[in-house]
C-alpha cells in the first residue's frame, strides 16, 4: 500500500492488519458502545471521489444490531450516503486507532434530526500498538505549520497552514482554500511547527494524499495528509514529548486533577 489514502480505505483487507481485526459481536458491540458514550468523532469516508465528512454514533437499537449515526450538514453528501453500499469509518479512543465498515444504511429521522441507520459491523479494526498513534491537534493549543511552496524561476512562498493531527510519522494540515494546487508526491523543505511548551521543529514532508473534508458546521476544507522525510531523532523525540505531554494534561482534566 503506496499512500495513507490507499491504507485508510484498504486497511481492513489487509493480510498485515489480520491479527488486529475483531469478528466477536460482543466485542464489536462494546466498542461500539463506549464510541457512543464517549460521543466520538468519526470520519466517514466515501467510497470514491476522495470526499468525507464527520459524524458520530447516536445510539445503537435492535438489540445492538443496527446503529444509529448522525448525518451531514451537507445535503448532497447525504444524498451520495443514502446511495452506496459501504461506508468505511475511522476514529480514535483513548489513544486506539478504531476502524470498520458500515452496510445497509438508510435514512432516518431520530430525535427530529437527520440520521441514517446502519447494520452492525461485523469486523471492526483495533490498533493497539503506539506506532499508529496520531494525536488529534488541540483546539486550545492550536498548532500551525509554515510551509515554504516552491514557485518556478522564484523564492518559495510561504504559507500558514493548520494542523488536524500529528505523529512521529507525519501530520496532516488544511491546505489554505488559495493553494489547492498541492498534488500527492510533492515535497516541501523547510516546513516550521511550533509545539506549545517545546518550541518549533523543522521537517521535511511529502503529501501522501488530499481530500474534501465536511466540517459538522457545513464548511468544506481541503485536508493533506502527509508524512515525514528523514525525520531527524532529535525532532521525533521532541514530537513524541509534546504528544506525551498532551496526552497526559487530557488525563488530568479528565480525572478532574
Amino acid at each position: 500500500m503506496s499512500t495513507e489514502n490507499t491504507t485508510r480505505v484498504e486497511l481492513l483487507r489487509s493480510d498485515d492488519f489480520a491479527q488486529y481485526l475483531l469478528h466477536d459481536a460482543r466485542q464489536i458491540k462494546q466498542i461500539l458502545r463506549s464510541l457512543v458514550e464517549n460521543r466520538a468523532l468519526i470520519t466517514t469516508y466515501l467510497p470514491s471521489g476522495n470526499q468525507s465528512f464527520l459524524t458520530a454514533i447516536l445510539t445503537l437499537i435492535d438489540d445492538e444490531e443496527r446503529l444509529v449515526f448522525d448525518a451531514s450538514p451537507d445535503e448532497a453528501v447525504n444524498r451520495r450516503v443514502a446511495s452506496i453500499d459501504e461506508l468505511i469509518c475511522a476514529t480514535q479512543l483513548e489513544g486506539i486507532k478504531i476502524q470498520f465498515p458500515l452496510s445497509g444504511i438508510q435514512e432516518v429521522t431520530y430525535q427530529g434530526r437527520d440520521a441514517f441507520v446502519a447494520d452492525r459491523p461485523e469486523r471492526l479494526l483495533r490498533l493497539q500498538r503506539r506506532e499508529f498513534y496520531r494525536l488529534v491537534a488541540p483546539i486550545t493549543h492550536a498548532l500551525n505549520c509554515t510551509i515554504p511552496v516552491p514557485q518556478k524561476d522564484e523564492e518559495p512562498r510561504t504559507i500558514e497552514a493548520r494542523v488536524l493531527d500529528i505523529s512521529g510519522g507525519g501530520m496532516a494540515v488544511v491546505v489554505p482554500p488559495d493553494d489547492a494546487d498541492f498534488v500527492p508526491g510533492m515535497e516541501f523543505d523547510g516546513c516550521r511547527v511550533n509545539l506549545p511548551d517545546f518550541g518549533p521543529v523543522t521537517v521535511r514532508m511529502r503529501v501522501r494524499n488530499l481530500f474534501r473534508l465536511t466540517n459538522r458546521n457545513g464548511v468544506e476544507v481541503l485536508r493533506a495528509g502527509c508524512e515525514f522525510v528523514n525525520l531527524p531523532n532529535s525532532a521525533n523525540n521532541l514530537i513524541q514529548r509534546y504528544i506525551f505531554k498532551v496526552e497526559r494534561d487530557r488525563s488530568a482534566r479528565e480525572r478532574g486533577l
